[in-house]
């Protein structure tokens, strides 16, 4: 059973606009449905909310200035960020100015429901420190002496340095590895290239993770077939296994984007990267 919240839905797309409103209010959550970013900024300032699903792409004020508002003015709200496959880009800079999570429209009710169950239950959590903040504020305030260091009991809110490491926000710095054009995702399980969505089986998509998390070193088959799929064979197995696995990913890379070295065989000794490199770990 959902935990009943007040959710805001920011999209311009009326299709989706309606389902969200639908979907959302039949789980019991109260939704404030709005059709643009400038109507967004309107009810953020009047109104407060638990979670809000913000689509990226919207004309005039944009989804993330939506978010930025949202940060300002009502931090403990988490967002969801809704994006088209070409604007991941966009939707990472979100998760790293705040945003809870992104999802790819259309949503999948699967996975929106777990992404609010999720932001809601981060929220409660985010509160409760809060509340225990606060009461040690004012615990220090009662004693009439506040440590170096410790947040001051005038009711200021604290500044980020000042609150102990638990109550930082976390980021899994592991889930995102970014090579040039090619995003992979470690938690969702997608991985894109010039923001198109490469249709992967399980095993592809942890040979080519792999790859990625290792560049620019070469990695055997035998490293290959015992890291992704869990077993130890000979060589020469290890070679007629793989072989048919990276042909089947440039073939969907090459059908998908044009690319035809993205993996790149190093004769008797196994497989790298091709023509790109890792350039940042989210």
């Amino acid at each position: 059973m959902a935990i009943p919240a007040n959710i805001l839905v920011v999209d311009d797309e009326a299709g989706i606009r309606d389902f969200l409103e639908e979907m959302l209010t039949r789980d019991g959550h109260r939704a404030v449905v709005v059709a643009s970013g400038e109507a967004a900024l309107e009810r953020i300032a009047s109104d407060e909310f638990d979670v809000a699903l913000v689509d990226l792409r919207l004309g005039g004020v944009g989804g993330m200035d939506v978010l930025s508002a949202l940060r300002q003015r009502s931090p403990d709200t988490a967002v969801i960020v809704m994006t088209g496959h070409a604007t991941l880009e966009t939707a990472l800079e979100a998760l790293r100015q705040g945003a809870h999570d992104y999802l790819f429209k259309p949503c999948k009710v699967v996975e929106l429901r777990e992404s609010i169950r999720m932001a809601l239950l981060k929220r409660q959590q985010r509160l409760q420190q809060h509340g225990l903040l606060d009461q040690l504020v004012q615990q220090l305030a009662d004693l009439g002496a506040t440590p170096a260091g410790a947040p001051a009991p005038s009711g200021a809110s604290p500044s980020p340095d000042q609150l102990p490491v638990a109550l930082h926000p976390t980021e899994d710095e592991a889930r995102f590895l970014k090579q040039g054009n090619l995003i992979v995702d470690l938690m969702r399980h997608v991985i894109t290239l010039d923001g198109r969505i490469l249709e992967l089986s399980p095993t592809e998509f942890a040979l080519l993770a792999y790859l990625v998390s290792e560049f620019p070193r070469v990695i055997s088959s035998h490293e290959l077939v015992r890291a992704v799929q869990g077993y130890e064979c000979e060589p020469w197995e290890a070679r007629e296994t793989l072989r048919y696995h990276i042909h089947r990913i440039r073939r969907k890379v090459r059908g998908t984007t044009g690319h035809a070295d993205l993996i790149r065989t190093v004769r008797g000794v196994g497989y790298t990267l091709g023509a790109v490199h890792v350039s940042a770990r989210f």
